[in-house]
């Protein structure tokens, strides 16, 4: 009984030693990993003990070779900038290898890694600092992931990369800057494995060679913000296992094919940003797994086929800024009951919005401004609780614009408001019918530009306490800018340019918190839109953030007085706009302090002076323009100012670059106009050379003159020196006299 316990116990002992044996590290292998520890600079990695098994990101097997090698977002860097090929090379057991999400840097081309890692399935090095071209093949032909997005990465994906890719499932080189074609060879080598494409996000040019049809398992593919022109290849529709396919911001061209039906299992289409033309095909709604279809910014025509009601699925719909057009009265809406954006502005529709509508309970943004549409603001909008963006101006038929705020109102999470070119001609809402005003409590966002509205600006304004942009341009104000418009927490751009205002600048408006700290306008943050905002002036996509930088138009009034010197607070500002009003006296010195500014524009108004030296300093002026004020003397140089065209400073008595007259002075187009400044300060200088002339006269007079007449003794003195002056000077004449006689006898 004892031996067999003995036994026992000898057994379990021999078992515990197999068992570590098994899955100790090989020690050639922790070398390797040893040396690519000491050439990592930050952090430094906790490999200490005996067993390299035992390590952090390390995985081996029974043999004890290293299979995982996983370190992702550790904050890794690397000693010179060298990627540490040679030791990663030596782990030949590899199959698992993800550095991503560090800050790992040098060239993978020609590496020892590509040419030792026969057994590596997965390959991540996304997010790191990597840079140079890819090496001619991928490293095994047992590779199923590949992901080296978001690193610096050129040059050309060259067909024989995949050469190798029997087993290639993932492949994902977004946001590098790769450039020539997207390989056409890469679902001939993988074609019965390939499912995720990513080529996001680089300089790709040229068109989409056929050869995506091959790959007969492909989900999903991705090619957007690139260069790529020409048709959609038709064999791309042969892939009928496509979940997505996404290629915005290319040069796409050419119509969508009425193929696109057979994708049965698409539910994302991202054509967005291109240039295809044609109408949408007549059976888009056979895709009943649709969910995102984006294709705005393109030149479609026709208008939207009635059998993509039938696309139940669908979350987002946007066709914006296209050439679609026809009645949209009779469309059913309310069939979309998972719809929560709908865009479908800049477009030719007409007929009633669709009342249906408002069966759209999840809808949390409706973009529908700039076309034909009758649209009237419902009570039924309230039950879209869930409403944050609202477009719908630029339409026909918008009237009562009291009553369309009242119920606006109610709409506690609206966010973006635009109501542009509606209720024309109608009176700004104020007063008695505002009364109860207690909405609008998350709008960040006000527009009711070109309505043509009269009256003032509306005191219940300020009770929008979270509005960061308020445009009223274009319309028939009057009266005075409220000071309390500067106690708006929130607000950065007020744009009220093109109205009847009077009065002066308020110097309450330049304590705007959000134009004066930049402590709380980063506390404050981006606005979040659901759909993307146009900036009207550049046309620039401000997508889902700022709707305007931080500007004050108040051009095309009638507002006069001194520009305040208090304006030089708003540092944030980036653009200002006083043109066409009345404003006068100097340019304040203090508009220097706004040292990010981008445009400024002071032209047409009655200023004089000079143009303040210290304008210099404004690196980041983008435009400029004091034209036609009672401005004179030098422009001051500076290669900003001297960069804008002549036009910005004519109407003026000012003189220097980029003007044709120069200056008089030779001291430089910046050195002070001393004609000028004598000419101001003449009345006030002291006369001091009178003065002298008139203290040397009298000090002189009396010194000399005095003692003669108050002192008699003096005066006999110096009347008796005149006479023996006087005596010798007839004898040293008669001696001359007598002496040039006797020459000449």
């Amino acid at each position: 009984m004892a031996n067999a316990f003995l036994f026992f116990l000898l057994l379990i002992f021999s078992s515990n030693i197999t068992f570590e044996n098994i899955h100790a590290c090989n020690q050639s292998e922790r070398s390797s990993l040893l040396f690519l520890s000491l050439t990592l600079s930050s952090p430094q990695l906790n490999w200490t003990s005996a067993d390299c098994c035992n390590w952090e990101g390390i995985t081996c097997n029974r043999d004890g070779w290293v299979t995982h090698l996983q370190l992702p977002s550790k904050g890794l860097t690397l000693k010179g900038g060298i990627f540490p090929s040679s030791s990663l090379a030596n782990l030949t057991h590899l199959t698992h290898l993800n550095l991503s999400h560090n800050s790992l840097s040098g060239s993978l081309d020609q590496t020892e890694i590509f040419l030792s890692l026969n057994d590596l399935e997965i390959l991540d090095l996304s997010y790191n600092l990597l840079f140079g071209v890819l090496p001619s093949s991928l490293p095994s032909s047992h590779i199923r992931i590949v992901d080296l997005s978001s690193n610096r990465l050129h040059g050309a994906v060259s067909s024989s990369f995949f050469q190798q890719a029997w087993n290639l499932t993932s492949f994902n080189v977004s946001n590098n800057t790769f450039s020539g074609p997207i390989p056409s060879s890469i679902c001939r080598h993988s074609s019965s494995s390939l499912r995720h494409l990513d080529f996001s996000f680089n300089n790709f040019n040229g068109s989409i060679s056929s050869g995506l049809g091959k790959c007969s398992k492909l989900q999903v593919f991705r090619a957007g913000h690139n260069y790529l022109s020409g048709s959609l290849p038709e064999d791309m529709f042969n892939s009928t296992t496509l979940e997505e396919i996404s290629l915005p911001l290319n040069s796409l061209y050419g119509a969508v094919s009425e193929r696109i039906s057979n994708l049965t299992h698409l539910t994302t289409l991202d054509l967005s940003y291109n240039q295809l033309s044609g109408v949408l095909p007549l059976h888009l709604g056979k895709l009943s797994k649709l969910k995102h279809i984006l294709l705005d910014f393109n030149y479609l025509e026709g208008s939207l086929p009635l059998s993509l009601m039938n696309c139940t699925n669908l979350v987002e719909l946007r066709m914006g800024t296209n050439n679609l057009g026809g009645d949209i009265s009779m469309l059913n809406i309310s069939k979309l009951s998972q719809l929560s954006k709908l865009d479908l502005w800049k477009n030719n529709f007409s007929g009633i919005l669709p009342r249906s509508i408002y069966s759209c309970k999840f809808l949390k943004a409706i973009h529908v401004s700039h076309n034909n549409l009758e649209v009237q603001i419902q009570p039924e909008i309230l039950s879209l609780k869930s409403l944050s963006f609202l477009a719908l101006g630029w339409n026909k038929g918008l009237t009562n614009v009291t009553g369309a705020m009242k119920i606006l109102m109610g709409c506690k999470r609206l966010v973006f408001l635009s109501l542009g070119s509606s209720f024309l001609g109608e009176e700004m809402p104020n007063g008695v019918e505002m009364a109860d005003f207690n909405g609008f409590q998350n709008l960040r966002h006000l527009e009711l530009s070109s309505c043509n509205l009269s009256g003032i600006i509306p005191s219940w304004l300020l009770n929008l306490k979270k509005l960061q942009a308020l445009n009223l341009s274009h319309n028939r104000i009057t009266g005075s800018i409220p000071s309390w418009l500067g106690t708006l927490p929130k607000l950065q751009t007020l744009m009220m340019q093109v109205n009847q205002l009077s009065g002066e600048f308020p110097k309450e408006l330049c304590t705007l918190p959000m134009l004066v700290s930049g402590q709380t306008a980063a506390q404050v943050g981006s606005i979040y839109l659901e759909l993307p905002v146009y900036s009207n002036a550049d046309a620039a996509l401000l997508q889902y953030l700022y709707v305007y930088s931080p500007s004050i138009n108040l051009s095309h009034n009638f507002l006069g007085g001194n520009i305040p010197i208090e304006i030089g607070q708003l540092q944030l500002l980036r653009l200002l706009d006083l043109s066409a009003n009345n404003f006068s006296s100097n340019i304040p010195d203090q508009i220097s302090n706004i040292k990010y500014m981008e445009r400024l524009d002071l032209s047409m108004n009655h200023l004089s002076g000079k143009i303040p030296a210290s304008f210099t300093g404004l690196n980041f002026l983008s435009s400029f323009n004091v034209s036609y004020n009672n401005l004179g003397g030098p422009i001051p140089s500076s290669t900003q100012l001297q960069s804008f065209n002549a036009s910005a400073f004519e109407g003026n008595q000012l003189c220097g670059a980029p003007l044709p007259n120069k200056c008089q002075t030779t001291e430089g187009a910046d050195a002070p106009d001393m004609s000028t400044q004598d000419a101001d300060t003449k009345d006030h200088q002291i006369p001091w050379f009178y003065i002298s002339v008139a203290l040397g006269f009298i000090t002189g007079f009396w010194g000399v003159c005095g003692p003669l007449v108050l002192m008699r003794k003096w005066r006999y003195a110096y009347y008796h020196f005149l006479d023996n002056v006087q005596d010798r000077f007839h004898v040293m004449i008669a001696k001359c006299m007598a002496s040039m006689r006797r020459k000449f006898v």
